[in-house]
């Protein structure tokens, strides 16, 4: 855990978890977001949309990279990363998760910054509007992709 997060832990840890609860988070590992990221992998390949790789090894990992294009395209997950619509912060150790999610959203804008100094062009996509309204982001996508088809 990195050291601004513990600072908002009284003593540096976290309190009053019961033995089982914490076994029980110890076990817990990230899958990433997988079956976000194939909803919109499917509907890619449905609506024709090529030229795109996985994960490639820029800045930030984007999750996806039209290369041709120069576009990095980021699925951000409502939770992590503060969605305004459907993101919320856990009542428990608010503190902590406050400052976790605002790290993650920091981390976001310098890794924004760092690929638009490689001349690409960021996009960024809620987990939430995927699941909601996946037709305006992949008309937001398309178009630019035609954008900078020149």
């Amino acid at each position: 855990m990195e050291k601004l997060l513990r600072k908002k832990l009284k003593g540096g840890r976290f309190e009053n978890v019961s033995p089982v609860r914490s076994a029980t988070m110890s076990k817990v590992r990230g899958k990433g977001n997988r079956t976000t990221e194939m909803r919109l992998r499917y509907r890619f390949v449905r609506a024709g949309i090529s030229g795109w790789c996985l994960h490639p090894n820029l800045p930030g990992r984007p999750d996806f990279l039209f290369y041709r294009h120069r576009i990095a395209l980021f699925v951000d997950g409502c939770f992590w990363h503060g969605c305004p619509k459907c993101g919320h912060i856990p009542k428990v150790n608010r503190a902590f998760w406050k400052t976790k999610i605002q790290r993650n959203q920091q981390r976001a804008k310098k890794w924004d910054r760092l690929l638009r100094k490689q001349g690409m062009a960021v996009i960024h996509i809620w987990e939430c509007d995927l699941k909601t309204n996946l037709q305006s982001a992949l008309r937001k996508i398309n178009t630019l992709l035609c954008k900078r088809e020149c």
